[in-house]
């Protein structure tokens, strides 16, 4: 009897489990979307626990005036017939663009902060969708292991297309993981990259959503993971940033909230740790999960804004090898 008890209850979690991947990485038509578990009732939880999250396809509810008049709308080709939608505003030539990719569930207006600092900063700014988001196709995600590939078509396009021969890659959360595996699988090669709220390991950072709710973590996250990876065609344990950060070989930034609840500090060190080229830390306290630059703009413009002047004075390749002051 205990036996079958084991053996019905290892099948019940794991139902569950499935039906939460795909919950999590499907984005559905309709219905509004499940709360962050911090601010779900007791009964709110046990529904999500049980019929899993909600969470609509992100739409982009700003335009490409809302970044200023001289943006334009493009549409980006990426592998499998997928379609990326894009902003550009264009600054001086001579001056590096930098590419912006959102975190999950989210879209390209949500960098429009962060791109309008680094447009004050003379620069050039490309806003990118990733699929299943605001202006591209599809209607999922991967939590960016996929989405690399969606950040190589985009470097790809600026490489092609756009007249600036430097290219600086930033990314949040999501975005960030997928930026670190588009170099490391895909041979991106940005001459510089700033990531935020950067995740370690996929199964901390859904472990993490677990103790939001209040409830342990094992093995509903490790299950969580499994069926993830299975649904998408890989193996979720195997998309950890602190493994694909071994592959960057140009100046990188970090930004990072001391309170993120989602992705905590000391994981993104450790991702910080694993890069061999030269790299910044920068931690803002008592931020969460959250755009740095909304809570703290002086200070997080005079972060980014040193790091990219270093970055445009290494010149030589042999500059390159040396380490930027970490904080």
């Amino acid at each position: 009897m205990l036996g079958l008890a084991v053996v019905v209850g290892s099948i019940a979690l794991n139902v569950l489990a499935y039906r939460h991947a795909y919950a999590m990485m499907h984005f559905t038509a309709g219905n509004p979307r499940t709360h962050e578990p911090e601010k779900l009732t007791i009964a709110q939880k046990l529904k999500v626990l049980l019929c899993g999250v909600n969470i609509p396809r992100p739409q982009t509810s700003a335009s490409p005036g809302d970044l200023g008049p001289a943006t334009s709308s493009l549409q980006l080709d990426c592998t499998n017939g997928i379609k990326l939608g894009a902003w550009y505003y264009p600054g001086p030539s001579e001056k590096p663009l930098v590419i912006l990719f959102h975190g999950y569930s989210s879209e390209k207006s949500g960098t429009l902060s962060e791109a309008r600092a680094f447009l004050k900063m003379g620069l050039s700014v490309l806003l990118v969708d990733f699929r299943g988001s605001g202006d591209s196709s599809e209607s999922y995600t991967t939590i960016g292991f996929d989405e690399a590939e969606d950040v190589a078509a985009a470097v790809r396009y600026a490489r092609a297309y756009l007249p600036h021969r430097e290219v600086v890659l930033y990314g949040q959360s999501m975005g960030a993981a997928a930026i670190l595996r588009a170099v490391h699988s895909c041979g991106v090669r940005p001459d510089a990259i700033i990531v935020e709220a950067v995740f370690d390991k996929m199964l901390n950072t859904v472990r993490h959503r677990f103790e939001a709710m209040g409830v342990p973590s094992f093995p509903s996250a490790e299950l969580l993971v499994f069926w993830g990876g299975r649904q998408a065609g890989f193996n979720g344990f195997r998309h950890n940033p602190v493994d694909y950060a071994a592959s960057v070989n140009c100046p990188i930034l970090f930004l990072h909230g001391t309170a993120d609840p989602r992705a905590h500090i000391e994981e993104a060190r450790r991702v910080f740790a694993a890069v061999p080229a030269s790299k910044r830390f920068k931690g803002f306290p008592a931020v969460g999960h959250e755009a740095s630059v909304v809570r703290f703009p002086a200070e997080w413009n005079e972060t980014v804004g040193m790091f990219l002047a270093e970055v445009e004075n290494e010149t030589a390749p042999a500059k390159r090898s040396q380490p930027i002051r970490s904080e």
